[in-house]
């Protein structure tokens, strides 16, 4: 097993099971974690043996991260219990706040035990953009419009998570909610001042999250690039919000990313702004030009802080869930919302 501390680089694979190429490449240096998606399963059990593989090619072991946040963003379906999807707790929330809040506390940790069952260290949630309403690509993602039950809720969800032994992700930082256009495939820009955005940002300053993800938006009143390619952004995250966790770029081959150039630009000016680990996904040919072409200067720190996402004790297996009271009463909780 190779000793290599964590690389700034999150990566992707395109099967349900490694290549050859997908070895070398989980095992360069510049590595510290990899992002599954539908693509790479077909049910529990090849999931657990494909994570068994990654986690066992280096020490400490790959950070294994998906987004799995509920609703249509749920990359591992069949064999998992369907959630639900945000908007649908901040609907209870309206009606029933105690309620609500035991929900998004029992959807953090079913969506944590039954990934982690499985060998999945890590998920990207919760979504903590505000629901303006007319968003192409957040919509019901969303917790709610009011930034005090966003925060309620996710801060619920958030220990769920954290009882099933597993890390936070805030996303999309600043504020992904506003603007109309899919970051995916256009580059959205947000027209704000920085005092009509402190809404956005309640959540960030009033929860304890582990990570933070920054977003492909152009928001004009701080600058002129998107927030994942901003030192401004992430200095003003680090030293206003005063953040001590990781911070994530959304996906670099993202349309939204483009305002920078090509792959190598990308990951380097977004480790220049100030962010610890970077994704490059569904975009193979990137991932080699950029383990080849990129030598940055390596901040010891960063990698620190992404190890402080791995979890700290063993896993239950499927089975063994299946006899968790605290499991059997959260899925209990959330078998009316589910979709």
């Amino acid at each position: 097993m190779m000793q290599l501390p964590y690389g700034p680089l999150m990566i992707d694979i395109a099967g349900i099971r490694l290549s050859d190429l997908d070895r070398e490449r989980l095992c360069h240096p510049l590595v510290g974690g990899i992002i599954l998606f539908t693509r790479n399963y077909a049910d529990p059990e090849q999931l657990a043996a494909l994570t068994a593989e990654i986690h066992a090619l280096r020490n400490p072991p790959l950070l294994i991260a998906v987004d799995h946040e509920g609703g249509r963003v749920q990359r591992f379906r069949d064999g998992f219990t369907r959630l639900p999807a945000m908007a649908a707790l901040g609907r209870l929330w309206d009606e029933q706040p105690e309620a609500a809040v035991e929900a998004a506390r029992a959807t953090g940790y079913v969506l944590a035990s039954e990934l982690r069952a499985c060998g999945v260290d890590y998920s990207f949630t919760p979504v903590l953009d505000l629901d303006y309403g007319p968003s192409r690509v957040i919509g019901d993602r969303a917790f709610h419009r009011q930034p005090n039950a966003v925060v309620t809720l996710a801060g619920a969800l958030a220990e769920g998570l954290r009882a099933a032994g597993m890390a936070s992700c805030g996303k999309h930082f600043p504020g992904h909610g506003y603007v109309i256009p899919d970051s995916h495939v256009e580059l959205p820009i947000d027209e704000r001042s920085l005092e009509a955005m402190q809404e956005d940002l309640v959540p960030y300053r009033r929860l304890t999250l582990d990570a933070v993800m920054a977003a492909h938006v152009i928001y004009n009143c701080m600058d002129c690039n998107t927030a994942v390619f901003s030192n401004k952004w992430i200095d003003y995250l680090r030293n206003d919000i005063t953040f001590e966790g990781v911070v994530f770029t959304d996906d670099l081959s993202m349309a939204g990313a483009g305002v920078v150039g090509g792959m190598v630009e990308r990951v380097d000016t977004a480790y220049r702004a100030g962010c610890d680990m970077l994704l490059v996904c569904n975009s193979p040919d990137s991932v080699g030009d950029v383990l080849a072409q990129w030598h940055p200067q390596i901040d010891p720190a960063r990698g620190k802080r992404v190890a402080s996402l791995v979890p700290h004790w063993p896993a239950p297996s499927r089975h063994a869930l299946k006899s968790d009271p605290t499991y059997l009463a959260a899925l209990q909780s959330i078998a009316h919302l589910a979709p």
